[in-house]
């Protein structure tokens, strides 16, 4: 009898392990933030998300570290925003996870640029133009209108994982599109006053806010991408805004401020630092209060 009831117990057990939602949960890798919300907003309580870095680091710069290796190791997908920018590490925590499921080819290798149309594709190769991307530039969380094509393109993927919970995938984006199309509607209207606005930036890395909002970019504050500015290609950059003023100077939150703000405070205009991404400000808390921040951030510097 007793041997009875404790194969029951276990049968229970095992039983509610299977039914419960957090052992059946799609283990996602994000490499940024940002793709980690968009990825808890589509999956809900069906995907484990961990995010490898957070709103104050460079994403083209992060150590491979045991940490990130280690949550490699046990992911079903990995959502990063591709197009090189995650070139310099990202291989490394892949090959030393040893996942088949997350190598490069794989179902589980999920990249947000391959469901955009990118910008600035560079015509031809050349290294000594700087930190180009072959593909185009990967910045594309910067508009938010590209939320909508990756995020039905992450639920689909997430279904192909995961078809028992496919309607459930589906049903997420749809209440997420809804919001979110009300949303860039607001931010649009928002936004009006920043059409034709001239500004400069610190790094191209901005040229999807650029399109999306209409703001005209006059100069970057690097002479080449990823190449830090010197003293002398400053004062360059000073003697181009005497003859073509901007309204402000914008740079990312992971992003050294002193160019900037000895441009703007030369040139008698606002440096103004942006969030970038989720945890990029103590205001972008976030998906939706990213872009009010950002927008919040710019209309106060144009005034």
């Amino acid at each position: 009898m007793r041997r009875a009831i404790l194969a029951a117990l276990a049968a229970a057990a095992l039983a509610l392990g299977l039914a419960s939602p957090a052992a059946a949960a799609l283990q996602v890798f994000a490499c940024e933030p940002e793709w980690a919300a968009l990825a808890t907003e589509i999956g809900g309580d069906r995907v484990n998300v961990y995010s490898a870095t957070t709103g104050v680091q460079d994403p083209h710069q992060i150590q491979a570290r045991p940490s990130l290796i280690s949550k490699a190791r046990s992911a079903d997908l990995t959502v990063c925003t591709g197009a090189e920018l995650e070139i310099g590490w990202l291989p490394m925590i892949v090959t030393q996870s040893a996942n088949k499921k997350i190598a490069p080819g794989s179902r589980g290798v999920f990249q947000p640029t391959d469901h955009v149309r990118l910008l600035e594709t560079p015509a031809s190769l050349d290294r000594s133009q700087g930190d180009i991307h072959a593909g185009g530039n990967p910045h594309i969380q910067s508009d938010p209108r590209n939320m909508l094509p990756v995020g039905k393109a992450l639920a689909d993927r997430f279904a192909e994982l995961d078809p028992a919970n496919a309607a459930t995938y589906h049903a997420r984006y749809g209440a997420f599109a809804g919001k979110w199309q009300g949303a860039l509607n607001r931010w649009q209207a928002q936004a009006a006053p920043l059409r034709g606005v001239s500004i400069a930036v610190q790094h191209r890395s901005w040229v999807y806010l650029e399109s999306w909002l209409g703001l005209r970019r006059v100069i970057a504050l690097e002479p080449k991408p990823g190449v830090p500015p010197s003293s002398g290609y400053l004062a360059q950059v000073l003697e181009v805004l005497k003859k073509t003023p901007v309204k402000m100077i914008i740079r990312a939150a992971y992003e050294d401020a002193r160019p900037s703000e000895f441009v703007g405070g030369r040139a008698g205009v606002p440096a103004v630092m942006l969030p970038y991404t989720i945890g990029g400000s103590d205001g972008a808390k976030d998906l939706y209060s990213l872009y009010d921040d950002t927008l919040s951030r710019l209309l106060k510097a144009l005034k």
